[in-house]
Formats: C-alpha cells, sequence, structure tokens
C-alpha cells in the first residue's frame, strides 16, 4: 500500500479521465492523496453545452467542478496553486519547483501523480510534469517517490515502449464517471447509472495506463 500520493496537475478535470478510477481504488485501501491543481483552468475555450458559464463565471465554475470531481473520487485534501491557465510552461522555474518541493517535503509521498513531460499533448501538461521531474530529480536517490506519468501523445508508446503500470478500475467505474460528470463545462457525459454496468463503458474507462518515469 503507498503510504500517501501526491497528485499534480495543471487543470481541473485533468484527474478524471486517466486517474480518478486508480485514485478511488487507492482510497478504498486507506491510502491519503492530495491534489495538487496548479490553475483552475479560466481560459478553456468550452463553456458547457449548452453554454453554462463566461469568461467572468468559468474560474468559479471550475473551481465547484473540480471539488464535485474530488468527492466523487474520495479526496478531501485539494491544494488551489494559483497559476493561470494555459502559462505553466512560462513560469520561473525555481519558484515554482520549489512549490513542488514544499509539497513533497510536506507530505513526504510515496507516489507521485503527474504527466509526462515530453509526451501530454497540452504545453501546461508538459510544463507541469517537467516540473515535478525536475523537482524529484534533484531530491537523493534514496528519498525520491516513486513517479507514475500519465502519456497520450500520438505515438507515444513507439518511443515509450508500453505502459508498465496497468491497473483495472471497473471496479470503481461509478466513482470515475462521478468525476468526469462534475466537469459539466467542460464534458457533457450522460448522467445515467446504468452506465457503470455497461460493457461499453467498462471498455472505455475500466482500464488506467501509467508510465513510471525513470531517473536513470
Amino acid at each position: 500500500m503507498e503510504r500517501h500520493i501526491l497528485v499534480v496537475f495543471p487543470h481541473p478535470d485533468d484527474e478524471c479521465f486517466g486517474t480518478s478510477g486508480s485514485l478511488a481504488k487507492y482510497i478504498s485501501e486507506g491510502t491519503a492523496v492530495t491534489y495538487a491543481c496548479l490553475t483552475l483552468g479560466e481560459r478553456a475555450r468550452n463553456m458547457g453545452n449548452p453554454i453554462m458559464a463566461n469568461r467572468v463565471s468559468l474560474p468559479q465554475i471550475r473551481k465547484l467542478e473540480l471539488h464535485e470531481s474530488c468527492q466523487h473520487i474520495g479526496i478531501t485534501d485539494i491544494r488551489m496553486m494559483g497559476y493561470l491557465d494555459k502559462t505553466i510552461e512560462f513560469e520561473d522555474h525555481e519558484k515554482l519547483d520549489k512549490r513542488i518541493n514544499d509539497l513533497i517535503t510536506e507530505l513526504n509521498p510515496s507516489l507521485v501523480i503527474t504527466f509526462h513531460p515530453k509526451y501530454s499533448v497540452h504545453p501546461d501538461h508538459d510544463a507541469t510534469g517537467a516540473a515535478v521531474i525536475r523537482t524529484i530529480a534533484k531530491m537523493p536517490k534514496e528519498q525520491r517517490p516513486t513517479v507514475h506519468c500519465l502519456a497520450f501523445t500520438k505515438g507515444c508508446e513507439e518511443i515509450l515502449g508500453k505502459p508498465d503500470v496497468i491497473t483495472d478500475v471497473s471496479a470503481f467505474l461509478k466513482q470515475k464517471l462521478g468525476s468526469i460528470q462534475s466537469h459539466r463545462s467542460q464534458w457533457q457525459l450522460p448522467a445515467d447509472p446504468q452506465m457503470v454496468e455497461s460493457e461499453e463503458m467498462k471498455e472505455r474507462f475500466g482500464t488506467e495506463r501509467f508510465w513510471t518515469y525513470s531517473f536513470e
């Protein structure tokens, strides 16, 4: 069992598709989880369908959606880091890394989950993963937590190989679908309780995949 898991992502909803089932599983086993969300996703293009937000209201809506998502997963420790959406790649590395290091020092996680620093599609994703890797790489080898990365750039498996962590989260589809549905300004997944039992949902969402980052 993991001692403590620190999740570091840049946007509300980054947790829902790729990690929510795994996190719900860890929490059910008694592992503490802290989610550090760097921004409020306030520059997102989606405003709901039908439209439910505008540029003024979107940040607060997305913050509420994140808290609702975390309730479904079981996460109670959410750290809002206060950065601006779509600017993580331009942040001062030393200052950003220090804030991540402060979290690691405080929490002493055995596992950190973040995006791969090169193969995660969005510049904020890559920059967040790069900051986490830079920070942990500076730690003494024997003190480093394990790092599990999400990667989904097209063709990334040809470079990284197959993911070495594959988790069956089909028993936690209720929590995962609840997490996705919480982000209704961004995603329109029908709130149908029967979906949890459907083979389509199990096939689509029942497995989560991670790459363990190698510092060597």
